[in-house]
Order: C-alpha cells, then sequence, then structure tokens
C-alpha cells in the first residue's frame, strides 16, 4: 500500500512549497503545508531543515490554526514570516508599522478593504534569532503581503494593501470601518485589470514601505514609499539592496489600450524617489536579483507575443550606480530562464531553465559569458539558495517520480547529483515507474514525453492508457503535481502519457512557434503522433484509450472531441471552448489578444481554433469540471460548453464547484474531483457500471 491508493491519504502527505537559506549557510526554512485539524484546508507552517544532510531532522517552529509563510532572514539570524495568528499581546491590527503585501496567489486573496477593523490580517511577525516567542512587528489594517530584508542590515520592506488617498494606516482602518458600515463593496477603476486568477483587484492597492527593525524590539516608524501605485505593484518580486539603501522591484504601467508592461525600478528607501532602472514598449522586466557588492542586478526581460510570433526571455544584467550598459546575458541561449540568483563572490549567477523534460540549474560566469549545466538528472529544480562560501547550493528538486523535495548541491563536485534533505512528507513510494518515449511529428520534429507505467503492466496485461495533456500552453511535464497527479490513476491499473507537444517550454524558441497562434493544429498533431507511440507498445491496451487535460490542456480536449473519435472518454478541466469569449472575459485579455488579434478586425484565427465551432462532430462522451472562482478561464466557458453540449444531445456530464478557482485546492473537493474523473474513467474506458460518489 501507498499514499495514492486511498486519496484521503494522498491529500494529507505534508508539501514543501517554499525555501529559505539562513545566513550562516547553517540551515534552511521550509514552508510545510498541512492539513488542518478538521482536514478541511491547507495550513503551511515553518520547519528547520538542517542544511547537512547527515544533519538532525526537522524541526516544527511555528504553529498556529492560521498558518505561516514568506520566511525571511535578518542578517542577525532573526526569522521574518507573514501570519494571519492574532497578536498575543492583544495589540490593534493598525497599531503598529505602516506599511504594504499577503502572498497574493492562487488559493489566497489579499486584505480587501471589507474587513472589519477587528479582523486578523496577514502581519508580519519576527521569531528571535535565540529562539522564543514571535512578536508581531507590522499589521497594516489591509494585511501584508510580502516581505524582503536587507542582506547586511535590519531594513525591512514590506507590500501591504492601503485604499488609496489613505494618508495614514489609521485613515485606512477608519475608511475600511466606514465602507463596512455603509455596506459598500464597490470598486471603482480607472485603468488596468480589475481581477488576478481568483481575487478582485481594489479597492485598496498595494504599496512599498520600508522599516528597520531593531534587535531588541519592533518596527521603528515605517516609511511608505509609494502613495500613490494604482496596481504597478500587484504580483511583482521585489529585492531591498545588501545596506537597505533601495529596494528594486517590478512595476506595471498600462497604456490608453489596456497594454501592461513591467518596468523594472529602484526606489530610495529614504525618500521615496523613484528611479526607472529598465522600460521598453513590447518586454516586460521582473524578478530582481541584486549582486552580493550591491552594484549590480539581474532580472529576467520577457518580449511580448505578437500575432507574428512568440516572445522569448532571457536575463538581464543592469548596473545600480548608473556606469555602464545594461546587457543580455544569454544572448543565443536557447532556453528560457528562470529567475537567478548570486553566486556568493559576484562572479556568476545560477538559473533554472526547462530543458528537455528537466528543468536543470545552470550557473552563467558574468566575465565570460559562459553557461554551464550543472545538474544531469531527471529533477526540476527551484528555490536556488546559494550558501556562503560557495561551495553548496541548496534548491527545491522535483520530479515526475518525485514531489519538492529539499536538496544538497556540492559544486564541487562532477556527479552534479543532489543530496536530499530531511522533510516530512518525503520519500513516497510510488505504484509503478517512468518511461521516455519520443515519436516524430509530421514536420519532422521530436515529441517527447513521460510515460507513467502502473506496477505489473506489461505484453501479457497491457495497461488502458490516459492521455494527459499539459496547461499552459507554455510549460512542461517535468516536474511533481499535486493536482495533476498521474499516480493516483497509476495506482488505478493506468498508464498515464505525459507529452510536450508545440508550445512546450524546454525544446527551444522554434519549437514554441510551430504552435504559436494556431493550437488547433500543430499541438493537436504533435499530442495524436506520440498518443500513436505509446498505444504501439505491447504494454499498453490501445483499445482502451482516454484523455484529459485542464486550461490549456482543457482546450486540448475539448478541440480533441470535435475532431477525433479515438477516445472512449474526454474529461475537460477548465477548459476554453469558445476563444472570442473567454479572450475578452478572462483577467488578462491582453496577453491572447497580442497571439490571436481583435476579433472584430482579424476573426481568422477563432474562426480556426475555437472548439465550439465543432460541438456536432463530437461523439465521445465528455465530463466538463469548471470552478466558479476561476478568473483565468471564467466559468462561462464551461457553461456554455454544457449546454452546447445538452443542445446537441452529447453523453456529458457537468461537475461544478461554486468556491473553487482555477486549481480544486480544497482536500474534500480534490478527492471528489479524483473520485468522479475515475468514475468517469472507469465507465467508459474500462467498460464499468457507473459509480456515482458518495458525496455527490
Amino acid at each position: 500500500m501507498t499514499s495514492f491508493a486511498d486519496l484521503r491519504d494522498y491529500v494529507a502527505t505534508p508539501r514543501l512549497t517554499g525555501l529559505r537559506l539562513a545566513p550562516d549557510g547553517s540551515w534552511l526554512a521550509a514552508v510545510i503545508q498541512g492539513l488542518s485539524p478538521d482536514r478541511k484546508k491547507y495550513v503551511s507552517s515553518i520547519w528547520r531543515i538542517d542544511a547537512s544532510p547527515d544533519g538532525v531532522g526537522p524541526v516544527r517552529l511555528t504553529r498556529s490554526a492560521e498558518g505561516e509563510a514568506s520566511p525571511e532572514f535578518l542578517p542577525d539570524g532573526s526569522l521574518l514570516f507573514i501570519s494571519a495568528r492574532p497578536d498575543p499581546a492583544g495589540q490593534p491590527a493598525a497599531g503598529r508599522a505602516a506599511g504594504p503585501g499577503d502572498q497574493a496567489g492562487p488559493g489566497s486573496q489579499p486584505g480587501g478593504a471589507d474587513a472589519e477593523a477587528g479582523d486578523h490580517r496577514a502581519a508580519l511577525w519576527l521569531l528571535p534569532a535565540g529562539g522564543g516567542e514571535p512578536r508581531r512587528v507590522a499589521a497594516p489594517p489591509g494585511g501584508v503581503h510580502g516581505v524582503a530584508a536587507a542582506r547586511s542590515a535590519g531594513t525591512v520592506a514590506i507590500t501591504a494593501a492601503v485604499l488609496p488617498g489613505s494618508a495614514s494606516l489609521e485613515q485606512d482602518a477608519r475608511r475600511r470601518a466606514a465602507r463596512k458600515d455603509a455596506g459598500v463593496s464597490a470598486i471603482l477603476h480607472d485603468a488596468g485589470p480589475v481581477r488576478y486568477w481568483d481575487h478582485d483587484l481594489g479597492p485598496d492597492q498595494l504599496r512599498l514601505a520600508a522599516a528597520e527593525l531593531g534587535a531588541a524590539d519592533a518596527a521603528a516608524v515605517t516609511r511608505d514609499l509609494t502613495p500613490d501605485p494604482g496596481r504597478a505593484l500587484d504580483e511583482q518580486d521585489f529585492e531591498l539592496a545588501p545596506g537597505g539603501a533601495s529596494v528594486l522591484t517590478g512595476w506595471s504601467t498600462w497604456d490608453e489600450r489596456g497594454e501592461q508592461a513591467d518596468e523594472l525600478v529602484a526606489i530610495d528607501t529614504a525618500t521615496g524617489q523613484r528611479r526607472v532602472l529598465l522600460a521598453e514598449a513590447g518586454y516586460d522586466f521582473c524578478a530582481p536579483s541584486i549582486s552580493p557588492d550591491g552594484r549590480l542586478a539581474v532580472c529576467t526581460r520577457q518580449l511580448h507575443d505578437s500575432y507574428d510570433k512568440p516572445g522569448d526571455v532571457t536575463l538581464m544584467l543592469v548596473p545600480l550606480d548608473g556606469g555602464g550598459e545594461p546587457r543580455d546575458l544569454l544572448d543565443g541561449f536557447d532556453r528560457r530562464p528562470a529567475a537567478a540568483a548570486w553566486a556568493p563572490d559576484g562572479t556568476a549567477v545560477y538559473f533554472t531553465a526547462d530543458d528537455q523534460g528537466r528543468c536543470p540549474v545552470f550557473r552563467l560566469e558574468l566575465a565570460s559569458g559562459q553557461v554551464t549545466r550543472l545538474t544531469h538528472d531527471d529533477g526540476a529544480y527551484d528555490s536556488l539558495c546559494p550558501a556562503p562560501g560557495g561551495r553548496y547550493l541548496y534548491a527545491i528538486r522535483a520530479a515526475v517520480t518525485e514531489p519538492p523535495t529539499p536538496v544538497r548541491l556540492d559544486l564541487t563536485a562532477d556527479s552534479g547529483q543532489p543530496a536530499r534533505l530531511a522533510c516530512p512528507g518525503t520519500p513516497l513510494e510510488l505504484p509503478g515507474q517512468v518511461a521516455e518515449i519520443e515519436a516524430t511529428a509530421d514536420d519532422g520534429a521530436t515529441i517527447r514525453a513521460w510515460l507513467v507505467l502502473p506496477g505489473g503492466a506489461s505484453a501479457q496485461a497491457p495497461a488502458p492508457l490516459l492521455l494527459w495533456a499539459h496547461g499552459g500552453p507554455l510549460s512542461s511535464w517535468n516536474s511533481w503535481s499535486w493536482r495533476w497527479n498521474p499516480w493516483l490513476m497509476a495506482a488505478q491499473g493506468y498508464a498515464v502519457l505525459l507529452p510536450d507537444p508545440a508550445l512546450s517550454t524546454g525544446y527551444g524558441y522554434d519549437f514554441i512557434a510551430r504552435g504559436h497562434g494556431q493550437w488547433g493544429g500543430q499541438p493537436y498533431r504533435d499530442l495524436m503522433a506520440i498518443t500513436d507511440a505509446a498505444q504501439a507498445r505491447p504494454d499498453i491496451d490501445a483499445a482502451r484509450t482516454g484523455m484529459m487535460g485542464g486550461s490549456f490542456g482543457g482546450y486540448m480536449a475539448n478541440w480533441m472531441a470535435g475532431h477525433t473519435d479515438r477516445f472512449r472518454a474526454i474529461v475537460s478541466h477548465a477548459s476554453l471552448w469558445s476563444l472570442e469569449q473567454m479572450f475578452g472575459t478572462t483577467d488578462l485579455p491582453t496577453f491572447w489578444r497580442r497571439i490571436y488579434g481583435d476579433p472584430a478586425g482579424q476573426p481568422e484565427r477563432y474562426l480556426a481554433d475555437s472548439p465550439h465551432l465543432h460541438v456536432r462532430q463530437i461523439s465521445t462522451p465528455m465530463l466538463v469540471i469548471h470552478g466558479d472562482k476561476d478568473y483565468r478561464v471564467p466559468v462561462g466557458e464551461a457553461l456554455r460548453l454544457w449546454w452546447d453540449l445538452q443542445i446537441e444531445a452529447k453523453d456529458a456530464r457537468f461537475l461544478y464547484f461554486p468556491d473553487e478557482n482555477h486549481w480544486i485546492l480544497t482536500p474534500g473537493n480534490a478527492i471528489v474531483w479524483y473520485q468522479t474523473v475515475l468514475a468517469f474513467l472507469a465507465q467508459h474506458v474500462l467498460g464499468q457500471p457507473w459509480q456515482r460518489p458518495d458525496m455527490l
């Protein structure tokens, strides 16, 4: 038995979601997500993990019903974190520090303006280096959303939500209370986006603030660095200079047509003066990382997609003292780099990039421009933490075969093999094994995929096949996913095909360009080619094949439903159905319209690629799944798909989650999601009687 044999055991598995290295390199603060006592939600806590593989086991540092996240170290080893836990000293919400940011992202919601003054909001807490009880150091009424600490000073930068026009936190608290007392929830937008993933933007805005944290007590009076930012700081990464004199951050701007571009700016923490470092039409600059000496910074630069060609990503080096010109560090490097981390001596940066179904670590020498791949396993690496002295690099490693795990890389060794550190929830025993397969597409390109095989699959006992198309579309099946986990299917006897078709990352710019602006074309043909290759294997039962996908994978599910009858069942989660409708109602309409154009003046791609135009050709049973709080692919897509299927009398079911978003995140709903999918597949792929899940 493994945790994959029982869905309740599976959702209870602890999950690593974040990692930070202490200044002396002796231990790591790990964010571990686990079930709440009532098993109805996930709650994060911070654990201490020894930096040596031979060290003591992990030790839990924080514990509360509300959870803790976003660990950040001060130079003396004190640990900052963000939590909505109540203050045992009874400090009122607006009683300290001024300032801006929570972790705004899928499944979380920023502190909005409609909470009562006494409601618990995410605050900034400090756990002393020598141990003891954490104390609250900043608690703006809109909640703390993000935090960064200077490496050699006590300066801290935070983001927090503040109502526009509020000159102080006390005024902000009064205005919030007045809105609630008056029963007002309205939001007035002047420009920019109105929603993001699963939450409304506004009426409050994220502001940046700086504060000096003393060793003995809480924050000094904080300085509001951005009194009128609009939506410029939404979803932006920021970092403090080592001495705390300035903070680097992405800064969003919008033109009169709603086109967004992200600049890189430096803000003086004493005066709030903002200086633009990098800005260019058609490009986004974000995810800054400052060199150890504070003289340089690297950031990602992303060229926007256009109607004619896809964008691209590189790393930029920018001087912070005004001397010298910014330069592209990866000119000619045909992969898309993620955010970089500096080597301790400042001569190189480490970064990751998808590559052939993996996501390895690379080292870039600044002087020569030489790029060296450091890891050569099947892992996907993230959260790079270079250690003092330069010998070790800590990171989170995951793979199709392994959940996120903290690891140590010895940079003086030749093997590039990671040493795993003890962590709650790992390792896991898998109910099968994985193979790697390839196929040749109709244009001659090589298409590769992981094939998860259940235990016992053989020519004598071939396994039914499940094609699982990934989301994105610019992504890769190269890592672990708790939400889209093939091992739960393998535990039920399915082989699961995880392919990277055109538009996938890790195969170069031209591979992405093969599918640009024609989602129903080359990506579809690639998926069919790799499915052919999998079905030709003797350990696969080609006659029993199903298909599923979410987001862009849901688009592919809908497209396949109208273009082939080779699958016995299709599961379509958070899917795109009517492209013109979706591109006008999503939270990021300009992103999609760059690729597909204005439907009023350029309808060609909409007519060529919209799945809804092929509903009458659908003959495969379909399971439609959607969450009402999904703003990336709004629920109107599923509603229209469902009713189009009903009108045409197609064989279909609709699994609807009124309180979930693009992902199904709560434990109970995740269990029901898998139970329904497995029951639907069992009925149509395996020929078993339909069994409705008990909770439905």
